[in-house]
């Protein structure tokens, strides 16, 4: 095979790679992941009727307490990162047990999907929490995401589940704003459609060594240390 044919094949390849996966199912992702299946919820059985239920005192107690302290934040992308410690003292209150996932390799995580994993008349369940502004929710904006890994948290068959929380601005307070609870939903998502991004990435090693790469056109120290007199 001639060089050239060799290349214009491989540069078939990458360009397949490269085109995004869209509307693959969840619930077949994570099984391919994690080898575990999530739980359809069925809100006819008795069981996930009981579930619903108490996650519905959750969500409502849970919007009480962020509304009488409120939340402060410069950013609204950060609000988010606050809201799971109320969700998570409701859930103790309800003798739900809600704690950080373990990975594979039974040490807890708290970066990465999912949040927490609870438990109901002994069953777990994995809980995401999240919020959203009502301006953006029919926006195409990206909101939830999760990527693989060689010590994923999910390891049990269970429900996957988002408790959402709407955020509005009610005062601002110096340089942060002060936000409040106006709705909350609760999502279950065995069937939500996810889409694959793929990146190339390098690292600083590749980049600043060179070696792998990276050509060094020009540099220079900007701290210019003064020469010294000599004495006479």
């Amino acid at each position: 095979m001639r060089k050239s044919e060799y290349v214009q094949r491989l540069e078939k390849v990458i360009k397949q790679i490269l085109k995004s996966l869209k509307e693959v199912p969840f619930n077949l992702v994570i099984e391919s992941i994690s080898g575990c299946k999530v739980i359809p919820f069925d809100k006819l059985k008795p069981y996930d009727k009981a579930l619903l239920k108490k996650l519905k005192k959750v969500a409502k107690e849970s919007a009480q307490k962020i509304n009488q302290k409120g939340i402060e934040s410069a950013r609204p992308n950060e609000v988010g990162n606050y809201i799971e410690r109320f969700v998570k003292d409701v859930m103790d209150k309800e003798c739900l047990n809600p704690s950080t996932p373990t990975g594979t390799k039974g040490k807890k995580k708290s970066s990465g999907y999912p949040d927490l994993i609870f438990k109901f008349k002994e069953k777990p369940h994995y809980l995401e929490c999240k919020t959203y502004n009502i301006k953006n929710i029919n926006s195409v904006q990206r909101s939830f995401y999760f990527s693989p890994s060689k010590d994923f948290k999910v390891i049990y068959d269970a429900h996957h589940l988002i408790l959402s929380f709407e955020m509005f601005i009610v005062r601002k307070k110096g340089f942060k704003n002060i936000y409040k609870c106006r709705h909350w939903k609760i999502l279950s998502i065995e069937n939500l459609l996810v889409d694959v991004k793929h990146e190339f990435n390098s690292n600083n090693r590749r980049l600043y060594s060179k070696d792998g790469g990276a050509i060094l056109l020009a540099e220079q120290d900007t701290m210019i240390k003064k020469k010294k007199k000599r004495r006479k």
